[in-house]
């Protein structure tokens, strides 16, 4: 996205634009990545794969959305098999479901609805994502946000590093508005309310560093509710929401419907307001959600190919020279596309060792 703060407009919205239903939505730095999977996957199978024939797929690339879901480069469990990374952070914040995590660390998780799980790949990891189908009388939904933010040059080759943020440890906050209609906000990132503490993101991540302002907030709105996000710390954050969904909401007065994003001032108060039509109530009784992404901008130059991000053309060489060589520390699962069994339940076994083991969601 071209830098929308060039523009010296004092409206609240810089810049709008249209979200790409299964592929990557723009962002703003320090962010360089975020796409929204929601799948509607019928029961699962023996191999906790999709009871459905697969004629017709892509398989191995399959984001088509047909019949409401994708196997993504999954061939048996949908999902994302083994992949390197290089230079950067991954996120994913899942919203229903359950995703099954491996890596090149031995790390392993199952995690689900409201969990977290947060890596940063610094010098190099291979992991794996799958989304695994434990339903298999019902059908198997399946929401997760996944964003990429950044790595300053002088963390791209830090040592790689895998970890959990559970729900439960997730500060939530339900907020009225002058009328006495809630909003209700997830902090996955960045302090909210004065007093209550975010969750503690990596030790090498952009967002352990006070000065970043990084935020990721989720806010489900009440119907005609409003909401004022707090005024950034740093005059130059970027913020951007995200409406999706059905809903819409007017920042400012000025309307936003749902697949759509807008990158919006924090240096001034900035209100955001659900204005969904009729609204048909989600799950949760909201009527509007979106997706918030702020931080100050590393501006540092950044070059991808692939699954690599760094700052020239010559790391990138580097990087994929020393993923044919060492295979970022090699792969200690007997497959690509590794699952944790039938079992319904969520835990994380560590790099160190360490094992959490927590009641499904």
């Amino acid at each position: 996205m071209a830098n929308p703060l060039d523009a010296t407009a004092p409206d609240a919205v810089l810049q709008t634009f249209p979200l790409n239903g299964q592929g990557p939505w723009p962002t703003v730095d320090p962010f360089l990545f975020c796409v929204h999977h929601d799948d509607d996957y019928p029961e699962g199978d023996e191999e906790l794969g999709p009871c459905a024939p697969l004629v017709g797929r892509n398989i191995g690339m399959d984001f088509s959305g047909a019949d409401g879901w994708s196997m993504y480069h999954g061939s048996l469990v949908p999902g994302f098999p083994q992949h390197p990374h290089r230079g950067f952070e991954t996120i994913s914040f899942m919203r229903n479901g359950f995703m099954d995590h491996s890596d090149s660390l031995g790390a392993a998780a199952r995690f689900g609805r409201g969990d977290v799980q947060w890596m940063t790949a610094g010098s190099g990891i291979v992991h794996a994502e799958m989304f695994p189908l434990l339903n298999s009388q019902e059908r198997n939904a399946t929401e997760l946000f996944q964003i990429w933010i950044n790595l300053p040059a002088s963390d791209k080759m830090v040592p790689p590093h895998f970890s959990m943020l559970w729900d439960h440890e997730i500060p939530k906050h339900t907020l009225l508005d002058g009328t006495g209609r809630p909003v209700d906000i997830t902090v996955v990132a960045g302090q909210l309310v004065e007093g209550h503490a975010p969750a503690t993101p990596p030790p090498h991540s952009y967002a352990s560093r006070a000065d970043a302002d990084v935020h990721i907030w989720h806010a489900g709105f009440a119907e005609g509710a409003s909401w004022q996000p707090p005024v950034a710390a740093h005059p130059d954050t970027r913020r951007v929401v995200y409406v999706f969904g059905d809903g819409v909401v007017r920042i400012n007065g000025q309307e936003l419907t749902g697949g759509n994003g807008a990158v919006i001032r924090c240096d001034v108060p900035v209100t955001i307001t659900d204005d969904t039509p009729g609204a048909a109530l989600t799950d949760d009784g909201h009527a509007a959600e979106v997706l918030i992404l702020g931080g100050r901008p590393i501006d540092e130059p950044i070059v991808q190919y692939g699954p690599f991000v760094m700052n020239t053309k010559a790391e990138i060489a580097k990087a994929y020279d020393d993923y044919s060589e060492t295979g970022f520390g090699g792969w200690p699962w007997a497959a690509a596309d590794p699952n944790h069994g039938h079992e319904v339940k969520r835990f994380a076994k560590h790099a160190d060792g360490r094992v959490e083991e927590l009641a499904a969601t």
